[in-house]
Order: C-alpha cells, then structure tokens, then sequence
C-alpha cells in the first residue's frame, strides 16, 4: 500500500489507503489512511448496504482534504453490524 501511494503522491495524485491491519499499516507508513475495524474482505462495510459504503468512502475523501501530517492514521469509531448508517 505504502509504495503504490507514495509513487503516485510524486506525481501530485493525493492518496488514501482503507486498511483493516492498522499496525500493518503504521509499519508500511502510507501517506494517509482510513483504518476500519472490520473483518477482511469488507474494507467499505456489509455487502448491499450502499449508506454505510457511502459513509465510508465520504470519510476517506474527506481525509485527503484534512489530514496534513504525512503517516496520519483515520480511525472513525465504527462497528462492525452495531453502527446504523440510514
């Protein structure tokens, strides 16, 4: 993750990664990243559920437009099938 975005961000393509390894990705150190406490497989949340995929993906977007410190970890506090998106 970190190599892909590093190489695009040279090229002055803003970047964000969703994982669901944080300390994986603490290690890689990604310019930004979205971290999400889901099980694999469900990086933007339950399948067929396209508020919370929305919800989700307007939080990544807004990372790029917030976070100024390169290696700055999102952790919104969602949870996995407790959280209501509608």
């Amino acid at each position: 993750m970190g190599l892909i975005q590093r190489t695009i961000e040279a090229k002055g393509i803003p970047t964000i990664g969703i994982t669901l390894q944080k300390e994986v990705t603490k290690r890689v150190r990604p310019p930004r990243a979205l971290s999400l406490r889901y099980p694999f497989g469900h990086p933007l949340g339950e399948a067929f559920h396209a508020n919370q995929q929305r919800t989700i993906l307007l939080e990544a977007l807004k990372g790029l437009e917030t976070i100024k410190d390169p290696g700055t970890i999102l952790e919104p506090a969602y949870v996995w099938r407790r959280h209501r998106f509608d």
